[in-house]
C-alpha cells in the first residue's frame, strides 16, 4: 500500500506539471544544446552498444525515465537487450539468475539479495520487467566489502584476496591513473576534509574499483549486435569517464552514448558545463518529488 501510494504521487505530480504550460518537469537536451524528444534520443541511443544513464538515486523522474527506456529498448532489440546496474553487487549473479529465469520466486530474491533500500519504488520496476520479458540483467558492481576495503588500505590491498573473492572483481592488476579528472576531483576534496592530514583515505580508489568492474563485467556481458543498458549513479559515467573511461581502454571501438540527470529551478534551459556532462540531459525540477 505504501509503495502503490508513492507511486501515484509521483504519476500525480507528473500529470499536474505537465499540464501547465510554463512549468514542465523535465527536459531532455543534447549535448549540443537543443531541446529533443524521447523518440528521436531512443532513435539514437538503439544504435549504440552500450547506453549509460547517470541517475540521482532519490530523483522520481531519473528512475521513471529509466523504466521508459528500458521498455522502449526491448520493444526495439528484443533478446539483444542487456540490462545491468551498479546497485546489483557480482556475487549477487546467481540470485540474480534464478530471480529472471523463474527458479526462485520474488520474495526470496528480495529477502536474499542485499538490495537498496529504495529498491521497491526505483528498482523493482526495472528488474521485474526483466523478469517478466526474460531479458538478461547483470550485476555489475564490486561487493561493497571489498570496496571498503580498498578504501581502507587502498587497491594493492586486493592482491591478499582469495582467488574466489576475485571473481567479483575487475581483473587485478587494474591500471589506476590518479589524473583522471573525476578521481582527481574526489582525492582534491578529501584532502580539504578536516582531518584529512592525520587519516589516510583511498576514496578515489575504492572509487575505480567499482568503475573498473562495472566495466569488467559489461564487457565480460556483451557480444556483437547487442545493447547493454547500464544504470547507475551519474558520477560513474559523466563527462565520459568513471565506468566509461575503463571501457574505452579495453574497447575503444565500441559505440557509447550516456544521459545523465540533473536538478534545476527552469528545466527549459541549460547551463553549458551541464552540456560537457553526456550526450543526453534529463534536466528534472528540482522541486519534484523524490523518492527518499
Amino acid at each position: 500500500m505504501k509503495l502503490l501510494y508513492k507511486t501515484l504521487v509521483i504519476l500525480l505530480s507528473i500529470s499536474l506539471l505537465s499540464m501547465s504550460s510554463d512549468k514542465n518537469p523535465y527536459q531532455l537536451f543534447k549535448s549540443s544544446g537543443k531541446k529533443v524528444s524521447f523518440e528521436k534520443m531512443m532513435k539514437e541511443i538503439s544504435e549504440a552498444d552500450i547506453v549509460f544513464f547517470g541517475e540521482l538515486h532519490n530523483n522520481a523522474l531519473s528512475h521513471w525515465m529509466e523504466f521508459e527506456i528500458a521498455k522502449e529498448l526491448y520493444s526495439l532489440k528484443k533478446e539483444k537487450l542487456i540490462i545491468g546496474a551498479e546497485m546489483f553487487e557480482a556475487d549477487q549473479q546467481l540470485l540474480v539468475d534464478e530471480y529472471i529465469n523463474g527458479v526462485i520466486e520474488k520474495k526470496y530474491f528480495e529477502d536474499q539479495a542485499r538490495l537498496w533500500d529504495n529498491h521497491k519504488t526505483d528498482y523493482a520496476p526495472v528488474i521485474d520487467f526483466a523478469q517478466e520479458q526474460k531479458i538478461r540483467f547483470i550485476a555489475t558492481n564490486i561487493p561493497r566489502r571489498y570496496a571498503a576495503y580498498v578504501n581502507k588500505y587502498s587497491l594493492q590491498a586486493l592482491d591478499s584476496l582469495p582467488t574466489e573473492a576475485k571473481k567479483f572483481i575487475a581483473e587485478l592488476p587494474i591500471k589506476y591513473d590518479s589524473e583522471v579528472a573525476c578521481y582527481k576531483e574526489m582525492n582534491k576534496m578529501m584532502a580539504g576534509m578536516p582531518g584529512a592530514r592525520h587519516k589516510k583515505s583511498y576514496i578515489a580508489e575504492a572509487q575505480a574499483i567499482k568503475d573498473a568492474t562495472m566495466a569488467h563485467f559489461i564487457l565480460k556481458s556483451i557480444e556483437k549486435g547487442d545493447l547493454f543498458f547500464h544504470f547507475n549513479g551519474s558520477y560513474h559515467s559523466d563527462n565520459y569517464e568513471g565506468i566509461v573511461w575503463w571501457i574505452k581502454q579495453k574497447s575503444p571501438d565500441l559505440k557509447i552514448v550516456t544521459i545523465t540527470t540533473t536538478e534545476v529551478s527552469d528545466t527549459d534551459s541549460i547551463a553549458e558545463d551541464d552540456l560537457k556532462k553526456a550526450d543526453f540531459i534529463l534536466q528534472t525540477d528540482e522541486d519534484f518529488t523524490k523518492t527518499y
